[in-house]
């Protein structure tokens, strides 16, 4: 698995002093130098998963403007959002990473949320679903929040098997315990969870659920929230927890790609990408 990144979203986007700011990119582009690029995706990709109007108003965007009370647009946010989601196809598509800003896995339907415009791993899905590139695939979601928005996209779709581990109770509020779906699996963990918790659920209930449902293709919304030392949450995983859990999700299918979601400490960040980029090319 290789990198696919733009160096444009390092510029667009800019938040000022919100947790995903422009320097949180900067950051992984400074520390990794091997990379390829891809294209932005275009509005039929988008509107796969998001209402054409939604997609309309935040086009329209030409001044700062709170989306959510946590998600602010500017005018150029439109475009990063279209590159994030165009290097996530192309993750899917090719096999990688796609490191993207802004994350996307909060974007509902037909509305921001939770710094997420548009859910970059759901559009990468179904465009791969609609183009014949896979047949059944998982989403497996290890950001530290529930992937609200990627599950009101996909639950209703029998070609896609939807987990996600996260803390709870926390932000959104969604992904509870009876949240659950004949192709969703939520697995929510209580705060102060690490490494050891997170490897036991994943092998006792993530890997023999998804066996069963056999997909072709594994998506990973690769968050790195969890990490003991972000300061938006309150678990601790380690890098080898991320390590593993990289390793554990590619096993899940035969082919594997992966979309960055949140990690908002600047200063791990790198390594932890670097961590989990080992585990996917175990």
């Amino acid at each position: 698995m290789d990198l696919v990144v733009d160096p444009a979203l390092a510029e667009l986007h800019p938040t000022g002093h919100h947790p995903d700011a422009p320097s949180r990119y900067a950051a992984l582009l400074d520390h990794f130098r091997d990379w390829r690029g891809g294209d932005a995706a275009s509005v039929d990709d988008i509107e796969l998963c998001h209402d054409p109007a939604y997609v309309a108003s935040v086009a329209a965007i030409d001044e700062p403007t709170w989306l959510d009370g946590d998600t602010i647009a500017t005018e150029t946010s439109y475009r990063a959002a279209l590159i994030a989601a165009g290097l996530a196809i192309e993750a899917a598509r090719s096999g990688g990473l796609a490191l993207v800003r802004p994350p996307g896995h909060h974007a509902l339907p037909a509305r921001a949320m939770g710094f997420c415009i548009f859910d970059n791993v759901a559009v990468a899905a179904r465009r791969l679903l609609e183009d014949g590139d896979a047949g059944r695939l998982v989403i497996v979601d290890w950001d530290v929040h529930h992937g609200n928005g990627t599950q009101a996209i996909v639950e209703d779709d029998e070609s896609v098997f939807f987990v996600s581990l996260h803390q709870w109770p926390f932000y959104p509020g969604s992904g509870g315990p009876l949240d659950q779906g004949p192709t969703t699996l939520n697995v929510p963990l209580p705060a102060g969870s690490g490494d050891d918790e997170y490897t036991r659920v994943f092998r006792d209930t993530v890997e023999p659920a998804v066996a069963r449902f056999e997909p072709d293709l594994v998506l990973v919304s690769a968050g790195f929230d969890a990490h003991r030392d972000d300061p938006l949450a309150e678990m601790r995983v380690t890098e080898d927890g991320f390590r593993e859990l990289a390793r554990r999700s590619s096993a899940l299918a035969p082919r594997c790609g992966a979309v960055l979601e949140g990690g908002y400490n600047v200063a791990t960040l790198p390594r932890l990408v670097e961590a989990a980029l080992e585990g996917f090319n175990s």
